[in-house]
């Protein structure tokens, strides 16, 4: 079964975390993408090369708050004075936009973000399904026999199994008798140095081996690499099916990437504390290897609901230690947070940066792992995080927001008594507030 969706999710998070191990920084998409049109502003609007000076421009001078006034060039092709300002009105309004719509996106810390930010990344534990039109064994497909194929997870620890299973339907969508023929699992190799081990797996619909109920139309079975010759396989291992639907023989497989070894067990209870604003998760980890480490965990209200999303990226030695997970203060009170919070269904892993599988992961912690107190939201602080990189884009922001206020008030000298034009989100921040 192919796994896409799910393995682009983990490629991304693991992006993630090379981004950490190389840089240490904090990147906010929205502002990268804001940033493009910031640019393009610049050269729209700060041009000191294509138009001739005129009367209407402003020299490049140091003003009294630091900011460089580069020259503002007032177009000559607008026909009217009612256009030219206008066209500077919304020039403002547009790098306004920029700076709000960053300065919104990037208030709480990456390792703290609202659950809606992560809907494909909060129930990590579902079955990844798909269906399609059954493949031949020799290749095509029969368009008249759909298969429904699932698989527990993708990722793997060592000790931890996989449930598989196939169903067929017929283009009535009514259900049909799958018989397996051969279920083979081998680690996939592509430098021809790894193990070539093949594995057979008891693939039916009997109700043993991981069938969950016999003779429901739904053919299983639950494979388990640390109890086969694939024990010390480390990689990608593929289980192939070939089966028949009526007399027609078609195929199925399905992959998982498997870790022989743990390069880190947890290592004892969840602690608690509200640490300088925020609410702080402390999960001890006996660490085997050193290096760096990436954790993820679901944060549900007292409801149940998702709340929010958060992450751990951090470089650990070896030995006892423990995994910081934040959740921020101003995420609970925006929210305003449920209490008691449910902290479930924690993973993670150790990268291992160019190298293939790029991962070795820890046992995950599958359901609710712990429940916080009751707290009052008030106990928290509403304060904007701010880490140097955010500052830093911010700061830039803000300097192409006086430059547009510097040319508005250039043509329009009144302006300068009267409150400047907003964007939209500024208009909706100043609301909210």
């Amino acid at each position: 079964m192919r796994y896409k969706h799910r393995k682009q999710q983990q490629k991304e998070t693991t992006s993630q975390a090379r981004q950490g191990s190389r840089l240490k920084r904090t990147v906010v998409l929205a502002g990268v993408t804001l940033l493009a049109g910031t640019l393009m502003y610049r050269a729209a609007s700060f041009d000191d090369g294509e138009h001739p000076r005129t009367q209407s421009q402003l020299p490049t001078s140091p003003s009294s708050d630091g900011i460089s006034k580069k020259t503002i060039a007032f177009s000559p092709l607008l026909p009217s004075a009612t256009e030219q300002r206008t066209h500077l009105v919304r020039q403002l309004e547009e790098v306004d936009q920029t700076l709000c719509t960053y300065e919104e996106s990037s208030k709480y810390p990456l390792s703290s973000r609202p659950a809606a930010e992560h809907l494909d990344q909060l129930y990590p534990n579902q079955t990844v399904s798909e269906s399609h039109a059954m493949r031949k064994k020799n290749g095509g497909v029969d368009a008249d026999i759909q298969i429904e194929s699932g698989q527990s997870r993708v990722y793997m620890a060592a000790r931890e199994s996989v449930l598989l299973s196939l169903r067929a339907y017929d283009q009535a969508h009514q259900p049909q008798t799958v018989f397996v023929t051969q279920a083979i699992a081998r680690g996939l190799s592509f430098d021809n140095k790894r193990n070539a081990t093949q594995v057979a797996l008891a693939m039916a619909d009997t109700g043993r081996d991981g069938d969950e109920q016999a003779n429901d139309g739904i053919v299983s079975a639950r494979f388990s690499p640390a109890a086969t010759g694939l024990a010390q396989f480390h990689g990608t291992i593929r289980i192939e099916v070939n089966f028949t639907v009526n007399g027609q023989a078609g195929m199925a497989f399905f992959d998982v990437i498997y870790s022989p070894d743990l390069p880190a067990t947890w290592a004892g209870k969840i602690r608690e504390a509200n640490e300088a604003g925020a609410l702080v998760f402390y999960l001890p980890l006996q660490v085997h290897r050193p290096g760096r480490y990436l954790v993820n965990a679901r944060l549900d209200d007292a409801s149940g609901a998702p709340f929010a999303f958060l992450n751990f990226n951090e470089l650990l030695p070896q030995g006892l230690t423990e995994v910081k997970l934040i959740a921020a203060g101003n995420l609970l009170r925006d929210k305003e947070a449920s209490f008691p919070l449910k902290l479930r269904d924690i993973d993670g892993f150790l990268l291992k940066e160019d190298s293939d599988p790029d991962r070795e992961l820890i046992p995950r912690i599958e359901g609710i792992a712990y429940q916080s107190k009751q707290y009052n939201l008030k106990a928290f602080s509403d304060a904007e995080w701010s880490g140097e990189e955010r500052q830093r884009h911010l700061n830039e922001f803000r300097k192409d927001v006086a430059l547009a206020k510097e040319a508005l008030v250039a043509f329009d000298p009144d302006q300068a008594r009267r409150p400047f034009p907003q964007s939209a989100c500024s208009k909706a921040r100043t609301s909210f507030k």
